[in-house]
């Protein structure tokens, strides 16, 4: 059966000494004060565990004993622990739905369909479960594994990869199931991304599991009755959706639908797939998982407004007839603000692999009342931002928690190929995050959004400054967001001056002064990461810029482009942006 409540397969780091522990969920949860963090084997797998597993555990065992608003919550997250009421719930729905969490039980198995197979009794490699390994003609680089190689995973591995799977798992084609009537020749077509494929998550983390776990669990939002975790679905399968018009369909089943979520729980516990693990015993009589059915699963109609771990990206240019459908009745909630009077529609907003996660602080700190940031990314034009859900709730209760408190933002993604059959990259980062920033008219927040407005600036500088040099030597400028442009380079420099300036701005309060001598502090090491790049650009220049050359431009006007020009102005950039450093008085010749 291999119960999951019990059975050591989750690593956990210990808060205390850092030392590695592998416990069941129930021990993980009444004890989540003593653990640092999950431990996985890619970071995707982490917003997959929480979602698909420990926050729908706790929430839907503690829905009534959960705080209700900012105080009751910022006193439970003080306590760092749950309470002795709590800990009982927790324990008690434990053993009420054990039957539920057997791994390989015969009945129910977790997270699976019993007895799930294809009319011709074909089964795939586990690698179909792992998204790091090679499968078909999608090899990794590098990878030590071919198709034909054979991967035995652990219970515990195969726990993680199964949950992954149903978040990240790729799209298209899938195998149809016997007992899916919508299946064709044996396959299911135009299948989806699992639901975080179509995300940028950010998912809060803390200084302990505890804490993780409050600080993704929304205190304003409430469970319907009709709302419930995969792991109980049969209990709700014939009750009505909130919206009265749709039956939310029994997952440990080979049929599927596309539906909108009924609730959070629904949401967090999706069944993109239908799978079915194959456990075998290796000569010690240990078990192992090395073959799998998986088939396509239930479609989400939509991304409800109320998902927490995204931001969002609202354009304002899309005509009413192309806006997003609202959804409604979401976890207790009302129907989004505008959504069905003709208001800007949304859509999640992704993270772009290979740009750090503090060059998105401008989405994450955009709250409903605060002022618009510029963004001189052409791409951001006629588009603006909303922060998560997340990240609202706790900008009520950051008054109540310790200003100096260590919040981080994960931030994680995936890329797919143009057909969604393969993954193309994975995006991860970690961003640290004042409590003071999330005062939408607070200075530490001005302070943030005006060093990342002025980072891009600065590379914007920088690449005028190579295509003003490219010019004078007879060349052609760069490509605009080509990879290859220096102001990448820059941006990598000062990656880490940002990642240090907020760390530093925890400590400054809501104090002013403090946080414009900081940020003075940040713009003269911002000028000598830009003059470093520059000095490279200016150094490596072909002789025939210093005489430089006339160009025709585009308008069909001519300009003169040299080394002593583009030097120039490159130096009237650098004192544009960075306005608060006295300008140096020596200028090269």
């Amino acid at each position: 059966m291999y119960d999951l409540l019990d059975e050591a397969w989750q690593p956990a780091l210990v808060a205390a000494d850092g030392e590695t522990e592998r416990v069941g969920v129930l021990r993980l949860l009444t004890e989540a004060h003593r653990y640092a963090d999950l431990l996985v084997e890619t970071p995707t797998q982490r917003p997959a565990l929480y979602r698909q597993l420990f926050l729908p555990f706790v929430l839907d065992a503690l829905h009534e004993l959960l705080p209700r608003d900012a105080e009751a919550w910022a006193a439970l997250f003080r306590r760092g622990r749950f309470t002795e009421r709590q800990t009982e719930r927790l324990l008690g729905y434990g053993e009420e739905h054990r039957a539920r969490f057997g791994l390989f039980d015969a009945a129910h198995p977790f997270a699976q369909v019993p007895g799930l197979h294809t009319a011709k009794g074909e089964t795939k490699s586990a690698t179909a479960l792992v998204a790091t390994a090679a499968q078909g003609n999608n090899v990794p680089l590098f990878s030590s594994r071919t198709d034909g190689d054979e991967l035995r995973l652990d219970p515990g591995e195969a726990a993680r990869w199964l949950l992954h799977t149903h978040c990240w798992d790729t799209g298209a084609i899938k195998t149809g199931a016997v007992g899916d009537r919508q299946a064709k020749q044996g396959k299911t077509t135009g299948n989806p991304v699992g639901p975080l494929g179509s995300l940028g998550v950010v998912m809060p983390r803390g200084r302990t599991l505890f804490e993780t776990l409050l600080l993704n669990l929304p205190f304003k939002k409430r469970v319907l009755p009709e709302d419930a975790p995969q792991w109980r679905c049969a209990d709700i399968t014939h009750r009505r959706c909130a919206d009265g018009t749709t039956h939310r369909p029994c997952t440990a089943a080979p049929a599927w639908q596309q539906r909108p979520a009924t609730g959070l729980l629904d949401l967090w516990t999706w069944q993109s797939r239908r799978a079915l693990l194959l456990p075998e015993r290796d000569g010690d009589g240990g078990l192992y998982v090395a073959r799998v059915v998986l088939a396509g699963g239930d479609r989400l109609e939509l991304t409800p407004d109320d998902e927490p771990h995204t931001a969002w990206v609202i354009d304002t240019r899309t005509t009413a007839h192309h806006r997003r459908r609202p959804t409604t009745g979401r976890a207790g909630t009302e129907p989004a603000p505008g959504a069905a009077d003709g208001a800007a529609p949304k859509r999640p907003l992704r993270h772009v692999t290979g740009r750090a996660g503090w060059r998105g602080l401008n989405a994450l700190l955009a709250f409903a009342h605060a002022p618009e940031v510029p963004d001189p990314s052409a791409r951001s034009a006629g588009r603006r931002h909303e922060t998560t859900q997340l990240l609202m709730t706790l900008a009520e209760a950051r008054d109540e928690l310790d200003p100096e408190y260590p919040l981080r933002l994960d931030l994680t993604g995936m890329t797919y190929g143009t057909k969604l059959g393969h993954v193309e990259d994975s995006f991860h980062d970690e961003v640290p995050l004042p409590l003071a920033a999330l005062r939408y008219d607070g200075p530490v927040r001005a302070a943030l959004l005006e060093a990342v407005l002025h980072a891009e600036e600065l590379a914007g500088a920088v690449n005028r400054l190579d295509g003003h040099l490219r010019r004078a030597a007879g060349a052609e400028p760069v490509p605009p967001l080509a990879w290859q442009q220096p102001g990448e380079r820059l941006l990598a420099l000062l990656g880490p001056l940002v990642l240090a300036l907020l760390r530093d701005l925890r400590h400054v309060g809501e104090d002013e002064e403090a946080c414009d001598t900081r940020l003075t502090h940040w713009e003269g090491a911002a000028r000598w990461a830009a003059w470093q790049v520059a000095e490279e650009l200016l150094g490596t220049a072909v002789p025939g810029v210093v005489s430089g050359r006339r160009v025709q431009l585009n308008n069909g006007s001519e300009q003169m482009f040299r080394l002593s020009t583009a030097e120039a102005a490159f130096r009237r950039a650098l004192g544009g942006i960075l306005r608060r450093l006295p300008q140096p008085s020596t200028i090269r010749s």
